[in-house]
């Protein structure tokens, strides 16, 4: 079976309790639940991993033995050039993911540097941006 790596980054832990008019109701622990059924649907594994620091993330990327990457990187996602560079480095399929989508919000946010290094981008449509990485990435194994 192969194994599917989940990183979450900055401020996703607080899934639920912050700009729920953004990021709805649902908790970051709620996310993995749907994903784990989803995957197991689609006979893969999964691994999470959530951190609010940079280097944290890089040294999960770096040392990665999954088969493939979701990443939702949150803010990193708009200036990052080291999550980019690591990325880049490990030579597995990644997707990047947002549950907003951050062509709408702020200008700051419809750049992401990290998108060139990745397979595709799904944004805007909560959870199911999560499941829609997962169905993706299966197709791409």
């Amino acid at each position: 079976m192969k194994k599917v790596l989940i990183i979450n980054g900055p401020n996703l832990n607080l899934l639920g309790k912050w700009d729920t008019k953004i990021y709805g109701h649902l908790c970051l622990a709620d996310i993995c639940e749907a994903m784990e059924k989803c995957a197991e649907n689609l006979n893969l594994s999964v691994e999470f991993f959530q951190s609010n620091s940079e280097g944290a993330i890089i040294d999960c990327i770096q040392f990665c033995r999954a088969s493939g990457i979701i990443i939702n990187a949150g803010a990193y996602a708009h200036y990052s050039y080291a999550i980019r560079d690591a990325l880049a480095a490990v030579r597995k399929p990644v997707i990047e993911v947002h549950m907003s989508n951050i062509f709408a919000r702020e200008s700051h946010r419809h750049t992401s540097v990290i998108s060139p290094v990745c397979k595709g981008q799904i944004s805007g449509f909560g959870l199911n941006s999560y499941l829609l990485a997962l169905q993706a990435m299966a197709n791409i194994l």
